[in-house]
């Protein structure tokens, strides 16, 4: 048993995300076997991610804030502290703050075989989109 030396907050880039988000690693791989990757994920008002699927799905659980979570139907779920959502694997989606609030949640996923095809990032959100989404 040992504890993990913690790695630096990092921001999120602007390649993935609008506004300003930023990733604190909470759990990776030690062992050849294990997949599980968890990072507590904190957003400012308005900022979001872009469209992306995860290979093997993925949960959030929010911890702060209201979240945005959009599909590509136009579905946009609002989930508040202690809530979780699960994403089945390959579903496109979005998520992110409200227009008003920080938002933080936890992310939970497994790596796939290749980790470099965990999460396939898509085009950013579009404003409209948002706006439709956080009304």
């Amino acid at each position: 048993m040992e504890i993990t030396p913690k790695t630096p907050t990092s921001k999120g880039p602007a390649e993935t995300f609008t506004g300003d988000v930023y990733v604190d690693a909470i759990a990776a791989p030690h062992e050849p076997n294990q997949r599980m990757v968890v990072a507590r994920v904190r957003f400012t008002p308005g900022a979001r991610t872009a469209w992306h699927s995860h290979a093997l799905g993925q949960t959030l659980h929010v911890t702060e804030g209201v979240a945005l979570v959009g599909t590509r139907d136009g579905q946009v779920i609002r989930a508040t502290p202690g809530q979780t959502i699960y994403t089945p694997p390959g579903e496109e989606h979005w998520h992110g703050a409200t227009p008003e609030d920080f938002m933080e949640h936890l992310a939970l996923l497994d790596n796939a075989d290749d980790p470099s095809t965990t999460t396939d990032w898509l085009e950013h959100v579009t404003h409209g989109d948002y706006r439709q989404g956080a009304r």
